[in-house]
């Protein structure tokens, strides 16, 4: 167990690191957890990820809110409907095969990634727009759809949050990835809510990792606001590249094995 232990902190460390950056932090944790404890169900090792990332990502938030100022007019409405979406959709989760959110999710990134290269000046100037009740609706859109996206499936989550603030609401990727943390962390509080409950969290494993999640929570801040914009920019794209990658990959294996 010990063995198990120590490899399952080393990749929540560098979860942490990544997600605090960019998102994407359950690309690393999340295969880990299956890996090395096969013997557990998908429901206790989502759960389990999502005790060991929420801690992390509340480290993440607290490291960007002291340095990064936000528009909570905007934020925290969004963040509310991405709490009950979320729910929503981890309830939903058995309702909408994955076969059929796979080709979906794998298009809008390509198509996101390709968008961030051709503007070059994407996410790179911090030019806020005025927060109106217009644009209030539009985050709480956001939150729910990305809310209960996160609830149902999940990849991706941070990604599209920080490419949808800047987006629509003309942010940079500093500001957008510590407006993304914001409402990450309430929809992993919203999944909390639904697997503890169920006994789907594998505490033995999850505090451990938790503690290492936050480490590395804390040095991807910490790089991703000393390096600026332009850093975490290239860092988007090359965990986005991972994400179009993983994604077809698990789209052909049925084929490849067939």
């Amino acid at each position: 167990m010990l063995l198990t232990l120590g490899f399952l902190c080393f990749f929540s460390f560098m979860a942490g690191l990544i997600d605090a950056a960019v998102g994407g932090g359950g690309l690393i944790q999340t295969p880990a957890l299956f890996n090395f404890l096969p013997q557990y169900s998908a429901a206790t090792l989502f759960g389990t990820n999502k005790m060991s990332s929420a801690v992390g990502t509340l480290s993440a938030t607290r490291s960007y809110l002291q340095r990064v100022r936000l528009p909570w007019k905007l934020v925290i409405p969004a963040a509310i409907t991405a709490f009950i979406m979320s729910f929503a959709g981890a309830a939903t989760v058995n309702a909408i095969p994955k076969s059929v959110i796979r080709p979906l999710v794998l298009v809008l990134l390509v198509l996101m990634a390709m968008y961030t290269l051709w503007k070059k000046d994407f996410g790179k100037l911090h030019k806020p727009v005025t927060i109106g009740r217009r644009e209030m609706a539009v985050g709480m859109a956001i939150g729910g759809a990305i809310g209960f996206y996160d609830g149902l499936f999940g990849p991706g989550t941070g990604s599209f949050l920080i490419f949808l603030f800047i987006r629509f609401f003309a942010f940079d990727f500093l500001h957008a990835s510590a407006a993304a943390k914001v409402v990450n962390l309430t929809t992993n509080v919203a999944a909390l809510a639904f697997f503890i409950p169920t006994g789907n969290v594998l505490f033995q494993y999850a505090i451990p990792m938790a503690g290492f999640n936050v480490l590395g929570a804390m040095t991807g801040s910490w790089v991703a606001m000393k390096k600026g914009a332009g850093f975490v920019r290239i860092l988007f794209l090359l965990l986005t590249t991972v994400l179009i990658g993983k994604l077809a990959w698990d789209m052909l294996q049925p084929w490849l094995h067939g």
